[in-house]
């Protein structure tokens, strides 16, 4: 199959039964071709959470059918002629994030609402653009319109804008999983790192600030090689039990701390750091706790979506110690671009473990019993 062809192969959720690893291999229809396109030949993809809880329709109902996987690298085959101006060309290693598309400051179709002076988009913040498009389960922007596939296939398709180059020293299957994992908490760390202090150098935008992360998985084990190579004076590593404190320790935290196992934590540790990143997606987490563990004019960041309910939090802790309680969600082009040239520069590597993408339906079951360490990513068996 060659990507001009109208139809692409991959790995097709048609229920939420995909999610047990029922997903069916077979022939779909990708987004009608514009020559703002490229089609890229995807060599890795990252199995992410997210995929997890799309699968099952774990918010909200999904529309099946659907190719999860947003956390995609591979070699463009085919380049509009509008693509080719934005500097990709045939034969190009890129990556593609759980974004596919905004508005860009386009007028949307009537449906929508006017976003044609799209704050976010003119801003650096496409991420947050309210029209966005998904990388797939979504509705495209562009006239041609169409549905969004992932990347538990052979082939993508998206616009230009959102696929970025691979630095040359940066391996597929450790960008790959960058791409949503390793972006979800670059951009939290760059931004609330940088507030107040300057537009430093990536490398040092958390030079003297302690970082705490809590959740130490896909996202969490990220978050402590980014911070480490940001400049983190002292990076804190939370999660219940001791068994991953020697991991912890060697993906850069200076400390690791077991909650279900050292009943004085939260006295040991309060107002001990500046800024907090939560993976963790429970809402049954002591988030009370957790934000106690903050000094004065700290952060805490929760990134973590939950199935299962609303967050509870006393109110008292915020309020006393003027303490932030905000969010962050992946992030935008110019902070991709960011952060892949700062893990070739710095030489990051994450924790993966690669599958033939034969194998897809028993690498999620695997991954939701958690069984990785740290990110699972499929490999084209042909490539």
């Amino acid at each position: 199959m060659t990507s001009n062809e109208t139809k692409f192969e991959g790995w097709v959720a048609l229920n939420k039964n995909a999610a047990e690893g029922q997903m069916v291999w077979q022939t779909y229809e990708p987004k009608p071709w514009e020559e703002t396109d490229i089609d890229i030949k995807i060599t890795h993809c990252g199995i992410c959470g997210t995929d997890l809880h799309q699968l099952r329709s774990g918010w909200g109902q999904t529309a099946y059918p659907v190719v999860v996987g947003h956390e995609l690298v591979g070699i463009t085959v085919r380049v509009g002629k509008e693509a080719a101006q934005m500097g990709i060309k045939v034969g190009d290693r890129v990556g593609v994030g759980a974004q596919n598309d905004s508005c860009q400051c386009r007028k949307p179709p009537q449906t929508l609402e006017d976003h044609s002076d799209c704050d976010a988009c003119s801003t650096g913040n496409e991420v947050y653009c309210p029209n966005m498009t998904l990388t797939y389960g979504s509705q495209y922007l562009t006239p041609a319109g169409g549905k969004s596939m992932g990347g538990y296939a052979r082939y993508h398709r998206c616009p230009a804008a959102f696929a970025f180059k691979i630095p040359d020293r940066l391996a597929s299957e450790h960008a790959a999983p960058m791409m949503c994992a390793g972006l979800t908490v670059f951009s939290p760390l760059s931004h609330f790192g940088s507030q107040g202090r300057g537009q430093r150098p990536v490398d040092q935008r958390l030079k003297g600030l302690s970082v705490g992360v809590i959740g130490i998985g896909g996202v969490g084990h990220f978050g402590l090689l980014f911070a480490k190579a940001m400049g983190a004076q002292h990076v804190v590593a939370f999660s219940r039990h001791i068994d991953k404190s020697q991991d912890a320790l060697a993906l850069g935290a200076d400390e690791y701390i077991a909650t279900a196992e050292d009943q004085d934590w939260g006295k040991k540790y309060a107002s001990s750091l500046d800024l907090i990143l939560c993976s963790i997606s429970s809402s049954n987490m002591p988030l009370t706790e957790y934000i106690q563990l903050l000094k004065r004019d700290g952060t805490f960041c929760q990134l973590g979506l939950p199935d299962d309910g609303l967050f509870r939090v006393g109110a008292a802790p915020i309020a006393s110690q003027r303490r932030k309680l905000t969010g962050s969600f992946m992030g935008s082009p110019h902070e991709i671009r960011e952060m892949l040239q700062l893990a070739a520069d710095k030489g990051i590597k994450p924790w993966v473990e690669q599958w033939p993408m034969s194998e897809a339906n028993r690498a999620i079951v695997d991954m939701e019993t958690g069984k990785a360490k740290y990110r699972y990513v499929l490999v084209n068996d042909s490539v």
